[in-house]
């Protein structure tokens, strides 16, 4: 892991990017996630990326040899830090760009840090996993676009791993 990371430029998302961003986002969620649809239709993404999500929220992107690779968007609430999004592009995965993104994520935002990924996304729950974060609420799907089981995780420094499990 990281041996490419260090060749990775990671930079605020430019509203010029939103073409780049809303590739990365697209083909990560088609191939990593196709038991979850996208509940709107790519045009729709790349206006909403493009007009809401880099205008208003805090987005950063990965560049490696001149082309964005990966996204994060955080936000901030009066309970927590969220990590809305964090994409990679298929081709991307596996050099330690999205522990930069994580990295990043606990300097800017203040803890607790929280974010939601599927149930079902077993890799994205072992990698926040590795990197501290602890299911804490377990849904079935009623409370996003998808209507898939997702879960709750947070992140609070110094706290030991401690696994939650799904309630029935």
């Amino acid at each position: 892991m990281g041996t490419m990371s260090k060749h990775v430029l990671i930079r605020p998302a430019r509203v010029a990017d939103a073409t780049a961003v809303a590739d990365v986002y697209l083909a990560s969620r088609k191939r990593f996630l196709p038991y979850a649809p996208l509940a709107h239709g790519d045009e729709e993404v790349r206006r909403w990326i493009a007009e809401y999500l880099i205008p208003e929220a805090e987005v950063s992107v990965a560049v490696m040899e001149g082309a964005v690779v990966g996204m994060m968007a955080l936000t901030r609430d009066e309970a927590a830090g969220w990590i809305d999004h964090l994409y990679l592009h298929p081709s991307a995965t596996g050099r330690g760009i999205g522990t930069r993104f994580v990295a990043e994520a606990k300097m800017r935002l203040d803890p607790p840090i929280r974010l939601y990924t599927f149930q079902a996304n077993d890799g994205a729950r072992r990698f926040y996993e590795r990197h501290g974060f602890q299911a804490i609420a377990f849904g079935d799907g009623s409370n996003n676009e998808e209507r898939y089981p997702d879960v709750l995780y947070e992140w609070r420094p110094g706290e030991s791993f401690q696994p939650a499990e799904p309630r029935e």
